[in-house]
């Protein structure tokens, strides 16, 4: 039963995610008030893991989701789940591609999802903040680790302004908290 859950959970995530694999971070947030697969903190581990492994984002935290909820195939299922979709909203628009490609109704349709997931994606940013941040509890924290705070300030800060590439920071993150016992 809890495949059947999994599918029908990444198959909705899979066909309204539009934007990347972030764009997925509202469905898997909204899913952990849902179901016990995973916490608010293994939440914010996934997106971890899933930044710093090769392949699409949203891909490796569906197959990180579906094993923290149900083993090897619990990940095998939700990643299929999760691309399939895709395929099949792919190979639709290439088939009626060259008809709409110059449609007004379908550019004003994007300009409108922009800025509606971009919402989602920050408040879902806002709650990982915090929880990085903060006690653990994802809203507003009571009390904020000065270390955890610095790092963020300092990594926010380098990503503006030497724009080195993801991996650099993440590495460099992984060793502050080593050396720094976050």
């Amino acid at each position: 039963m809890i495949y059947a859950h999994l599918a029908w959970e990444f198959l909705q995530i899979g066909l309204f995610a539009i934007g990347g694999g972030l764009a997925a971070l509202p469905f898997l947030h909204d899913l952990v008030g849902k179901y016990d697969w995973f916490t608010l903190a293994e939440l914010a581990d996934m997106v971890a893991v899933a930044e710093s492994t090769p392949g699409p984002v949203g891909l490796n935290m569906a197959t990180y989701a579906g094993y923290q909820a149900a083993g090897l195939l619990g990940g095998v299922v939700a990643s299929v789940a999760l691309i399939l979709p895709s395929i099949l909203v792919a190979s639709l628009v290439c088939r009626f591609l060259t008809r709409f490609s110059n449609s007004r109704a379908i550019e004003q349709m994007f300009a409108g999802l922009r800025p509606a997931v971009a919402g989602l994606m920050s408040a879902i940013g806002l709650s990982l903040i915090s929880l990085a941040v903060g006690a653990g509890s994802g809203a507003f924290p009571a009390s904020i680790s000065a270390k955890a705070l610095l790092l963020f300030c300092l990594m926010l800060a380098a990503v503006f302004i030497w724009k080195k590439h993801p991996i650099v920071y993440v590495a460099a993150g992984a060793v502050i908290g080593a050396l720094f016992r976050f």
